[in-house]
């Protein structure tokens, strides 16, 4: 194993796409009273059985795709404490079906678990309640017994695990990752740190003795531009300006001044480009050189919709180059938003579903420029 790259090894997972807007991202949750925010409507439920389909599935894998991660939410998923919709699960079941036909893997993501979502206010952090746990726990166990049979299906516990103290989500994912063992020695695990799957997170994580654990981590730096006014966020917003990549410095270190954060590294920045991603992104670089027994995959990155084409396509190609250039299997975020989804991230036409433009195709699909 040793001696290989991370892409090499994990075979089948090397470019993907990401699906939010079906069982995650489906309300603007920030915008709604606090007991509206939980409860699923028939609304939901209608868009839930007929937002994606088989024909999306085949549109990705034209794409050049070899995976989809797929991300649900455990309220999706889960009617009540250890009792789960049969109604989700056929659709989720459905979908893997179709992605096999497709040749394509699947990354199952709990987007957001109770008691960890990034949007909305919560009283109890699942961090904090054992019960919130031990229902997180026993999730991927009913998983693990409705997916036994489909080693093209990998697991990924959390996505983006908040700013809480290492050890308490290490010590979740181990007990998960014990268990899910117990059931199924060789499932494709994929585990990535705190501070929403910062790169400089992964130094916190366990090095699991198990070949079949991937890490992960995201990229969205620098966030002035991924997320140019986005509506989630209150510092984007507040800023509310076009900004360019690659870009002169001088807007971004404006925006930093605007919403009064400090300059950072910014400091000694002439321009912000592919050597600024380098510089952001060589915690993970430094995991693989550090680890080139363990597999690592860049699980999320992307640009906001309605950033200028041209200058998406100029950051994604630096991202993948750089991933490229270290051997990191990667997958985009994400294929289509619905109006719903506050930053919209889509690759494809909201409308027509197809790819933006032939140059981001030939980025997404590895064939960078140099």
């Amino acid at each position: 194993m040793k001696g290989r790259t991370s892409a090499e090894r994990f075979a089948g997972f090397r470019r993907g796409m990401g699906i939010g807007g079906w069982l995650t991202n489906y309300k603007r949750f920030n915008v709604l009273p606090d007991e509206w925010k939980l409860p699923l409507t028939i609304g939901d439920f209608e868009h839930f059985d007929r937002y994606i389909t088989g024909e999306d599935v085949a549109r990705i894998a034209s794409f050049g795709m070899d995976h989809i991660r797929l991300g649900f939410d455990q309220i999706v998923v889960e009617e009540g404490p250890y009792r789960y919709r049969e109604r989700i699960f056929r659709l989720i079941e459905n979908f893997v079906g179709e992605c096999g036909r497709r040749n394509l893997n699947v990354v199952l993501n709990l987007h957001k678990a109770i008691g960890n979502y990034c949007d909305i206010r919560e009283d109890v952090s699942l961090m904090d309640d054992e019960e919130l746990r031990n229902r997180f726990v026993a999730l991927w166990l009913e998983f693990e017994r409705r997916f036994h049979d489909r080693p093209d299906v990998a697991f990924e516990l959390m996505n983006e695990v908040r700013d809480v103290k290492p050890e308490l989500w290490n010590s979740l994912a181990e007990r998960t990752i014990g268990e899910l063992r117990s059931l199924n020695p060789s499932r494709k695990i994929i585990v990535g740190g705190t501070c929403w799957n910062s790169p400089r997170a992964l130094k916190d994580l366990p090095l699991f003795d198990d070949e079949n654990v991937i890490y992960t981590f995201h990229t969205y730096a620098p966030f002035e531009f991924t997320h140019q006014r986005g509506v989630l966020q209150a510092a984007p917003l507040f800023y509310n300006r076009e900004m360019e990549y690659p870009g002169d410095i001088v807007k971004y270190r404006q925006f930093r001044e605007t919403v009064g954060r400090e300059i950072g590294d910014y400091a000694d920045l002439e321009r912000m480009d592919r050597e600024y991603l380098r510089r952001e992104l060589s915690p993970a670089f430094e995991f693989v050189q550090s680890h080139p027994d363990r597999i690592l995959w860049c699980g999320e990155f992307g640009t906001i919709r309605h950033c200028r084409l041209v200058y998406r396509e100029n950051w994604m190609n630096d991202v993948i180059s750089l991933l490229l250039e270290h051997g990191i299997p990667y997958c985009v975020w994400n294929y289509l938003s619905t109006p719903n989804d506050g930053n919209r991230f889509s690759l494809v036409d909201d409308d027509t579903r197809e790819i933006l433009s032939p140059r981001l195709l030939r980025i997404l699909q590895g064939h960078v420029e140099n």
